[in-house]
């Protein structure tokens, strides 16, 4: 007689970037113990495959291209798939930033966190008079080079500004970031003078994130601060 099939559940989110609501199960056991593996090889060839076979066996929608996913969006699905596949809660140690010293103890509601948007964020950077960038969200492989890569992020500056660029353009025409070479778009960038580069700068910087803020108390000086956790790395240490 077979063993019985076990249901996985099912559950939604939505999107951050553009509002789509996606279904997504957790991972399985099977799952989880591949990442686990290849985390503890040190190899970001072997990360970056497991985590985009989690994600794609994951996304129950179709058409998701998970490729194409903003940084941002992959950290999201990523903390809620493991919210429902290991637990909804994540314990973390906190350095009290009164002292910067003391480390206390907490728990943090993985329902709670949420991706921060920064009403001056725009994806079209004006470098002068006459040209604008518009410019796209880093992907999966910048989000596996962010948070996996052990040896440090493998890009410079440079190249992930240039992979972020989607078009040159003015009033009259627009050069496709597609039709040239990564050379040619690193060249583009070099040849940017410092105010101008600071402007795309500003992309980055204001670019959709998970946050969080914490209150922790000290427990040598009974102080009482607020601790704002950002990006996938800080919930899980």
């Amino acid at each position: 007689m077979p063993l019985p099939k076990i249901v996985t559940p099912s559950y939604d989110l939505t999107l951050p970037s553009n509002g789509k609501k996606i279904s997504y199960r957790p991972f399985l056991v099977k799952e989880e113990k591949i990442l686990i593996l290849a985390i503890e090889s040190n190899s970001v060839k072997d990360i970056s495959r497991a985590i985009k076979d989690i994600l794609k066996n994951c996304i129950l929608t179709k058409g998701v291209k998970v490729d194409q996913l903003p940084t941002f969006d992959i950290e999201y699905l990523f903390l809620n798939i493991r919210a429902r596949s290991i637990g909804e809660s994540i314990d973390l140690v906190v350095t009290c930033p009164d002292d910067n010293e003391t480390k206390v103890n907490t728990q943090i509601y993985i329902d709670e966190i949420e991706v921060k948007k920064d009403k001056n964020h725009s994806v079209d950077v004006k470098i002068d008079d006459t040209y604008t960038l518009r410019m796209k969200y880093p992907s999966l492989d910048q989000f596996i080079d962010d948070n996996f890569n052990f040896d440090g992020p493998s890009d410079s500056t440079f190249d992930v500004i240039a992979s972020c660029i989607e078009m040159v353009f003015d009033e009259e025409k627009a050069w496709e970031a597609k039709d040239c070479t990564k050379k040619e778009l690193i060249e583009f960038v070099e040849q940017l003078n410092s105010v101008q580069f600071k402007e795309i700068e500003k992309f980055f910087d204001t670019m959709p994130i998970l946050s969080h803020d914490i209150e922790v108390e000290n427990p040598n000086t009974k102080i009482k601060s607020t601790v704002t956790l950002e990006g996938l790395a800080s919930f899980f240490g």
